[in-house]
């Protein structure tokens, strides 16, 4: 709805915490229009004792803040329950009339959270930037909720740096299933997957007390989970450099491969009753100063549209810099080639900052799976204006690269730029502890970066 559009515009704001991205959320008019009734009353009283502890109450002044909770519209009231009783799986305890609220809830709520992303990236300050932490909150509420894990799961606990939230979308894990893994060192989810199937199977059948057709449900879905690469590069088309006002074409490949084999695939949840498939959403952003230059979703069920999406791009790109009718052709080729073997083509254009260093940061992220996100960090060199125009095809005399190939030793300036992508549900004490893991830095405005993902994907031009 246009209301819709309107309030989640006037509430984001650049600071808007992962916390908070519910209150913006639920304030969707589809959702403040579904009706309240007298009878719903004393089931939202038992459904906010069992998941008070999820809504962010200061338990300090704990009856003031129940009933502030209660003295809110209606419907946020409502709408909010319905969606903790989603994440902590309580919807079983729910009675017909809230029931059909809540499906209607959750059916409504994937292209809600696509829309809130878009107003989120959408370009705002005189640069013409979006916002980079509230698109973040909003990706990883869109993930909880097609999971149906707790936001509360991906504070730091027991030793456990990201959260226990990535094990909860595994089948037949609880908290207790991960406390008691955790008593033979495995903490973190990576670990789990770096396992031998035969030491993940003794594991989780002689510790955790699963049994083996229920390791073997583990199995199938650990293989549906996807590694991830972002080859990234930006430059000015038919110069040697980038300058100031030039306009900058950023070139993303984004592959996936899974342990099955698989390109496209849905995701496994299910908790969620609802088709739903994986998106991607690739951001490049600053994030020192939150800001986002580009964005785009990327999608990787439809091969054929990415095939016609990216032949039609480099082509146009190679023509406009004047190349031969084979030189074309093998660009193509190899373009096609890379997106029957699981890769995408994103593109985007903007225009160069003032001259220096910028280190920029491509963030990858999945609306479906925890745990799937990367980042690449590396660092665009701008040189001062020597050229007319905004971007030529003949370069001037005396200008300069100013994107040479390359890769930093990551452990250069040990990230002190750059706060590494962590869930910011997580602990500031631990994110300083985690600085500097999982990124590639690079020199010259070309990245390369892969990672443990669960993913699936096709370009949405």
């Amino acid at each position: 709805m246009h209301q819709t559009l309107s309030t989640y515009y006037y509430f984001m704001k650049p600071s808007l915490a992962p916390s908070k991205v519910m209150d913006v959320f639920i304030k969707a008019a589809e959702y403040m229009e579904m009706p309240v009734r007298r009878s719903d009353d004393e089931p939202l009283q038992k459904l906010f004792v069992a998941v008070r502890s999820e809504l962010n109450l200061d338990l300090k002044n704990i009856k003031t803040e129940q009933a502030k909770f209660w003295k809110q519209h209606p419907s946020l009231v409502k709408m909010e329950l319905l969606i903790q009783a989603h994440l902590t799986r309580e919807s079983f305890a729910l009675t017909p009339a809230l029931l059909k609220d809540y499906r209607h809830m959750l059916e409504l709520a994937p292209r809600l959270l696509e829309e809130l992303v878009k107003i989120a990236v959408l370009p705002r300050n005189p640069h013409g930037f979006g916002w980079l932490r509230p698109a973040i909150g909003v990706i990883e509420l869109s993930q909880n909720i097609v999971q149906a894990v707790p936001l509360s799961a991906r504070k730091t606990s027991g030793g456990n740096s990201e959260g226990i939230a990535h094990f909860l979308q595994l089948p037949h894990f609880t908290e207790a299933t991960v406390k008691k893994i955790a008593r033979k060192k495995i903490r973190a989810f990576q670990e789990l997957c770096d396992m031998s199937v035969e030491g993940r199977a003794a594991l989780l059948t002689q510790v955790a007390g699963l049994s083996e057709e229920q390791v073997r449900d583990v199995e199938l879905v650990l293989e549906m989970i996807p590694c991830i690469e972002v080859d990234i590069k930006c430059e000015t088309e038919g110069e040697e450099g980038i300058q100031e006002g030039d306009v900058v074409t950023m070139y993303a490949w984004v592959s996936l491969r899974r342990r099955n084999g698989l390109t496209a695939a849905l995701p496994h949840c299910p908790n969620f009753p609802f088709h739903k498939e994986e998106n991607f959403w690739l951001l490049l952003a600053d994030a020192a100063s939150n800001d986002v230059w580009l964005s785009q979703k990327v999608s990787f069920m439809d091969e054929a549209t990415a095939i016609t999406a990216a032949s039609k791009a480099i082509q146009d790109t190679q023509e406009a810099l004047g190349a031969s009718a084979k030189e074309i052709g093998n660009a193509v080729k190899e373009a096609v080639d890379r997106v029957k073997k699981g890769s995408r083509l994103v593109m985007g254009k903007f225009q160069a900052p003032a001259e220096g260093t910028h280190n920029l940061t491509s963030f990858c992220l999945c609306d479906a799976w925890i745990g799937c996100d990367i980042k690449t960090s590396f660092k665009l060199k701008v040189l001062k204006r020597s050229r007319a125009g905004t971007r030529g095809h003949v370069p001037e005399e005396g200008s300069a690269a100013a994107v040479e190939d390359g890769i930093e030793d990551e452990e250069e300036e040990d990230e002190e730029e750059y706060d590494d992508y962590e869930s910011e549900y997580s602990d500031d004490e631990e994110d300083e502890k985690n600085k500097g893991k999982g990124q590639g830095k690079v020199v010259n405005g070309s990245a390369h970066q892969g990672a443990e993902s669960d993913i699936d994907s096709g370009s949405d031009e």
